[in-house]
């Protein structure tokens, strides 16, 4: 389950859909990100941050709102909850909850804490707003497209990118917010890689990587494609379409619906 660990921080990495839950660990907090998908994967997190954290402050980081992001919110209640605005104003909450019970029913899993909406104690309004913690610095951008409320944060002074549900190694733009907005944290994250000594990367789904070249590559990668389906869709072309859909990993009638969405949205605001 752990897929990446060094002496600051630790990547798990659930059986499904290959989505990553982060600690970092620095002298002044514990860091938690997206505590996820199966009971056993949560508590197995729960108890390597019980056994690192010793008198450190415990914080725990979102960095967006679909339901296997927020699934773990409730294994950590000591912990001050860090999220976007959009999250904290998110108009599906109810249905995000559902969403986890149905997940929880139909694969018959009993989980040892509560299924809520996570409550905020720190709300990021803005770009570059940070949250400095003796010598840890945390700095945040909003991060809108693949939803609306997601986040990208750095994590300094170890230069570590938590990148939500963008810049994965393998999974391609799924945008369920806006695409011009996704292209726009395209180009913001161009910037923050400008900005900030990047050395490890961590996407929301798939692997880890302190490569800058594979960092640049997974950006080329999303924005390319992204160009190139934006152009499919004005000139109608669906040849072209079909071809794009076959890019995408592990094909399956999600990544047909994850598709279909983008071709709708791309029509919204395109065409």
């Amino acid at each position: 389950m752990i897929h990446y660990q060094n002496e600051h921080v630790t990547v798990f990495q659930s059986e499904l859909f290959q989505t990553t839950s982060t600690v970092i660990q620095t002298n002044d907090i514990l860091l938690i990100v997206d505590p996820n998908w199966l009971s056993g994967e949560v508590e197995a997190i729960k108890q390597y941050v019980n056994a690192i954290k010793a008198e450190r402050d415990t914080y725990l980081l979102f960095t967006h709102g679909d339901f296997d992001h927020i699934i773990g919110y409730r294994a950590f209640p000591d912990a001050k909850v860090i999220g976007s605005s959009g999250l904290h104003h998110h108009s599906e909450k109810e249905q995000k909850l559902e969403m986890i019970r149905e997940f929880d029913a139909k694969n018959y899993i009993h989980r040892n804490y509560p299924i809520e909406f996570p409550r905020l104690d720190i709300v990021i309004h803005e770009d570059g707003q940070q949250l400095r913690v003796g010598d840890t610095s945390i700095t945040f951008y909003l991060a809108p497209g693949h939803t609306a409320d997601g986040l990208i944060t750095v994590v300094e002074p170890f230069g570590i990118m938590i990148a939500g549900d963008y810049l994965s190694n393998f999974e391609l733009p799924f945008i369920y917010d806006s695409a011009r907005a996704y292209i726009q944290t395209l180009e913001k994250t161009e910037g923050i890689f400008a900005d900030h000594s990047i050395n490890l990367l961590i996407p929301g789904h798939g692997q880890a990587t302190d490569d800058s070249l594979e960092m640049n590559r997974r950006l080329d990668m999303a924005t390319d494609y992204l160009n190139r389906l934006i152009e499919a869709v004005r000139s109608n072309g669906d040849a072209v379409l079909e071809a794009l859909y076959t890019e995408h990993a592990f094909l399956s009638p999600f990544t047909e619906y994850c598709h279909k969405e983008n071709i709708r949205i791309i029509r919204s605001e395109f065409l």
